[in-house]
């Protein structure tokens, strides 16, 4: 028993702090309504809202930035023997030392 009344007392002088921390929020706050002339003006600035967003055009253009600096693909060598000459050996791939 003596036991079970220090547990007690130990877990009273821990949890203590830790309720201390805690906000005092009421998260259901029983708020004042909006008037009749606050909800319709809440209504014509939404309405308002929505006719200019379909004023804004869409973007049918491309979105890539380095779309102008891309050239075209290389053009084929006429020649498979020039292009195998001109060509540097390969080299192994592998893990290099650094």
């Amino acid at each position: 028993m003596k036991l079970f009344r220090m547990a007690a007392v130990l877990l009273a002088v821990l949890a203590g702090p830790a309720y201390a921390q805690m906000p005092n929020l009421n998260l259901l706050q029983e708020g004042p309504g909006k008037t009749p002339e606050e909800k319709a003006a809440e209504a014509e600035r939404d309405k308002a809202y929505k006719e200019t967003l379909k004023k804004i055009p869409d973007s049918k253009a491309s979105s890539d930035p380095w779309g102008g600096m891309r050239s075209d693909p290389p053009k084929q060598a006429a020649s498979p023997k020039a292009s195998a000459a001109t060509s540097a050996p390969k080299k192994k791939s592998g893990t290099t030392a650094n």
